[in-house]
């Protein structure tokens, strides 16, 4: 049986499901409902199992008929089932239904919860391999206000058997950890994968609510998933809130920009603003279907081996006041980037990017691990669709304007890059504003630690205010300093 993915948990003496199970039973506090949607009543089974359940279940049910789910928890706008908004209204009536049926006065020590999932397995000509939401209400004392963990997983497995089986161990380790890890919400999201492992199953998305997790930053709970390896990407909203990455890509036009955003600049914003125009001047392309995505690689948040996470959170902050979708990933390499976009839509993409991040992408170093080198990542990166939009870059020694015209790269390189380049696959922004040419992310982040002037001047107003208000990139320090 899998291990946890997590690898200084391998060594643990890790509670079997089924002693999960029995623990939760046998705590005679802990009573509640099972309504599960799509891949029968897998996670219950294992209380069932585990014995001593009569205590514990105070109903088990499936609503699989969508008429007769729909009679129960209302109608879907969109017609649909798997969704958090269905998973939010099963937790509601059936958590309601509970207190209205059993009585506090007689039972004053009873902690309430709710656990519930609607989930799509695998197809049977395993073309989709299948989703679903997850949640659980409950409480930790009896007269505390309920607490709420809900999450989005992906399947991975090729059997719908396997699935259920997966999707069953999975909820007693949500509901094992929400009433035994809760204080630990980082160790209760490891939890989450006992006995399971990362290629059975993909969490996406996590958000923790309720008066236990007051304190608890659902975007760091995010970026946990991404640094623990159980998903490739998580996203944020322009409200700086958890998002569903295949709520935001579905059916899209994308346009992502890559960077460090340390912090964002005018020439960030200035190539932002100039591809998009000429992304929307592509077929079949307009604001209304066309989503930008600003990418941040995990390689980008490391400090020393570790992810600062405070770093983390300045830069997601700074981009999401500016009204922009953010995307944490595990890619180091931009085809990968394109793959993931693949999965949710085959319509255009563009990626914006300066020269320097071009020079990269040509680097064969980069491609040793594929078995086709370059040419295979150059097959999976400029598909039909995509295109790239190059930002020129300043040679601050000569003053010379870099564009994909008079851009070198390796002599054995020359070849391919004239090959995409003249098939339209690079576009140069011509439309530029030369004036902020000479700023770069790096030397605006060390005057802002060293307390030099004018570094207000190369971010977008807005950013600069916020860096300040809230004494990001070391500001504080470096204002104390100067006062010395």
């Amino acid at each position: 049986m899998p291990t946890t993915i997590m690898g200084d948990r391998e060594f643990e003496n890790i509670p079997s499901t089924q002693s999960k199970a029995l623990r939760i039973n046998l705590n005679e506090h802990i009573y509640g409902t099972f309504s599960e949607i799509g891949a029968g009543q897998e996670t219950v089974r294992n209380f069932f199992r585990a014995g001593g359940a009569s205590g514990t279940i105070a109903k088990a049910m499936s609503a699989y008929d969508k008429e007769f789910s729909d009679a129960i928890y209302g109608v879907e706008p969109d017609h649909r089932y798997v969704t958090e908004e269905r998973l939010k209204k099963m937790l509601a009536l059936e958590t309601q239904l509970i207190e209205d049926r059993i009585s506090r006065e007689k039972h004053p020590n009873k902690l309430f919860f709710t656990y519930a999932n609607t989930v799509a397995t695998i197809d049977f000509a395993k073309q989709y391999k299948g989703h679903g939401w997850v949640g659980i209400r409950y409480q930790v004392h009896p007269k505390e206000d309920y607490n709420e963990i809900i999450l989005h997983l992906r399947f991975h497995e090729n059997d719908a058997k396997l699935q259920q089986h997966t999707l069953g161990v999975l909820g007693v380790n949500l509901i094992y950890g929400a009433f035994y890890k809760y204080d630990h919400p980082k160790n209760l999201l490891k939890y989450l994968y006992d006995h399971l492992d990362k290629d059975q199953i993909e969490i996406d998305t996590i958000n923790f609510s309720g008066p236990r997790f007051e304190k608890v930053d659902n975007r760091l709970m995010s970026l946990q998933l991404v640094k623990n390896g159980m998903t490739e990407a998580v996203m944020f909203s322009p409200e700086a809130k958890n998002v569903l990455p295949a709520k935001v890509l579905y059916k899209k036009n994308i346009l992502a920009l890559r960077g460090s955003f340390r912090p964002v600049t005018k020439v960030n914003m200035d190539m932002y603003k100039q591809s998009l125009e000429l992304f929307l001047k592509e077929k079949n392309v307009s604001k209304r279907n066309t989503e930008v995505i600003f990418e941040i690689t995990l390689s980008n948040l490391r400090a020393e081996g570790e992810i600062d996470e405070r770093d983390f959170m300045d830069r997601a902050e700074l981009l999401c006041s500016l009204g922009q979708t953010v995307m944490i990933s595990n890619f180091q390499e931009y085809y990968r980037v394109v793959e993931y976009f693949s999965q949710y839509t085959k319509q255009r993409m563009g990626l914006a990017m300066g020269v320097p991040n071009l020079i990269e992408i040509f680097d064969e170093r980069y491609y040793r691990h594929l078995s086709g080198g370059i040419l295979e990542a150059f097959g999976k990166l400029f598909f039909k669709n995509l295109r790239v939009y190059l930002y020129p870059f300043k040679d601050r020694k000569t003053g010379e304007i870099i564009t994909s015209e008079n851009l070198k790269v390796h002599p054995r390189i020359k070849e391919l890059y004239k090959f995409f380049k003249y098939n339209g696959k690079l576009v140069d922004i011509e439309g530029y504003d030369p004036e902020i040419l000479d700023i770069f992310s790096r030397e605006v982040l060390h005057m802002i630690a060293e307390g030099r002037p004018g570094w207000e001047q190369m971010l977008p107003e807005k950013t600069a205010a916020m860096i300040k208000e809230k004494q990001l990139f070391s500001y504080k320090e470096s204002q104390a300093t100067q006062e010395a």
